[in-house]
């Protein structure tokens, strides 16, 4: 069977070849990354630490007043040289993203989540990896809500403010 060699077929054989990836498209996690050493710092200033088996990871809100629901989620990876060479750093944080670009929509609203993995994330599975950026992501994302509420000020206390102001 020959299939003929003309440009308009050459053209419709592509489009067809890209047609059957499937329309899904990528969704990357270049708006949604922390690019500033200030907003590094301040949100280990605003967080805690938490760890998990493979990483260290921490949440803060993005404002100063702790509530900031509207605001898209920002994260940021650190590799630091102990982690290994540069190719190793950049694998690392190259499978942090993939699972996190899988699973942005978990990601909480008006937070910074900033992670600090281990070495042992070379050679982990990376299901397993994603398993536990999942299990990350619910914490945070329950964590938030805990912030939210606490933060957030109760009718009561918005009552007794305007019985004093009059």
């Amino acid at each position: 069977m020959t299939i003929p060699s003309s440009p308009d077929t050459r053209s419709i054989l592509r489009s067809s070849s890209n047609d059957s990836r499937g329309s899904v498209q990528r969704q990357s996690l270049s708006g949604l990354r922390l690019q500033k050493h200030a907003d590094y710092q301040r949100a280990y200033a605003a967080s805690r630490k938490r760890q998990s088996s493979s990483m260290s990871w921490f949440l803060a809100p993005q404002n100063a007043s702790g509530t900031a629901q509207t605001s898209m989620p920002r994260v940021g990876i650190t590799a630091g040289k102990v982690l290994g060479k540069a190719h190793e750093r950049n694998r690392i944080k190259r499978r942090i993203r993939e699972a996190l670009r899988r699973h942005r929509d978990a990601l909480p609203q008006g937070y910074d989540l900033i992670f600090h993995p281990r070495r042992i994330l070379l050679t982990i599975e990376f299901a397993k990896l994603e398993g536990e950026i999942v299990r990350i992501l619910h914490q945070a994302k329950t964590e938030a809500a805990k912030m939210a509420t606490s933060q957030a000020p109760s009718p009561a206390t918005q009552v007794t403010l305007v019985k004093h102001e009059l």
